[in-house]
């Protein structure tokens, strides 16, 4: 029985990640990287299943989270440098074969997004996006689609530069209903077992900062107006175009991230798959577990 234990990692550029582990270091590596407003905590059952099954899971905090290395600097959390953390964990954990997948959602996924495409089949054989949007697709929701502008907005005020000190305020008052369903805003969902909610809680106590940061540097925000910077923007092919096998899964109840985002998907991924999951929100790895663990085990079956 392998129990999920927790590892930090440095990587070559002195970066650490605190990662939460399960399962035999010589089995195949799945890595699984979280999102906002989460930790890698949230990955626990799934570290428990598939480390039990064969495979070494690790789930790092991203940098600027929990345990992790958490540069003051706002410019420290552009995607080119998270990707670059998460590119030398998988050199780290597997060197001499592509690791067996690389799992994320929300945040991570974006992350995930642009290693699958940069680093490619020769450091990983397979993608599983959960609830995470592909760059390019994004990108021309925000320029185009005012349901998704208006879904997103809330990205703008997570990079105010007073964002962190204001999530924190009042016991993380403003955000608890991150967590929660559009029309339950005042309770918390039925996933949210007191440990989950202690665990966040734990996150958040953290600091916030590092997690701000990401909205901060990010270019793809909803327009302020016909003159905004994003309206001009366009992504290179060799960040967006995604030579590995993938998987989405897709909670279409999600309220942030509309269906409109899996658009076009196809254009810029060579081998995809989607599976739709009608009863979750953004939250399907609470709400669905069984249902995101079958896709996934059907994914690595596949080879």
């Amino acid at each position: 029985m392998h129990t999920i234990q927790t590892q930090t990692i440095e990587l070559p550029h002195g970066i650490q990640l605190n990662c939460r582990t399960c399962g035999a270091e010589t089995s195949p590596v799945l890595v699984f990287l979280h999102g906002f407003p989460q930790a890698a905590f949230v990955w626990d059952e799934l570290l428990s299943h598939f480390g039990q099954r064969g495979y070494r899971c690790v789930a790092p905090n991203l940098r600027g989270y929990v345990g992790s290395s958490a540069p003051p600097e706002v410019e420290a959390y552009k995607a080119t440098a998270i990707c670059q953390d998460i590119t030398a964990l998988l050199q780290l954990l597997s060197p001499q074969a592509p690791i067996a997948a690389l799992i994320a959602h929300d945040w991570g996924g974006a992350i995930a997004w642009n290693v699958a495409a940069t680093a490619g089949p020769e450091r990983l054989a397979r993608l599983v996006a959960i609830n995470s949007p592909h760059p390019a697709t994004f990108l021309h929701a925000l320029q185009t689609d005012a349901e998704q502008q208006q879904a997103s907005s809330y990205m703008h005020f997570l990079s105010r530069n007073d964002a962190a000190d204001l999530l924190a305020e009042n016991d993380f008052a403003r955000l608890w209903p991150f967590l929660r369903d559009a029309d339950a805003l005042d309770r918390d969902p039925a996933w949210m077992t007191p440990a989950l909610k202690q665990a966040h809680a734990e996150a958040w106590s953290a600091g916030l900062r590092g997690p701000c940061a990401y909205y901060q540097q990010s270019p793809l925000k909803p327009p302020r107006g016909a003159g905004d910077p994003l309206m001009d923007l366009s992504l290179p092919e060799r960040i967006t175009h995604v030579r590995v096998p993938t998987d989405v899964i897709w909670g279409d109840g999600d309220r942030a991230l509309r269906p409109i985002l899996l658009d076009g998907l196809e254009r810029h991924v060579d081998d995809l798959r989607i599976h739709h999951v009608a009863d979750a929100s953004h939250w399907v790895v609470h709400e669905q577990a069984d249902i995101v663990i079958h896709h996934i085990t059907q994914a690595l079956q596949r080879g």
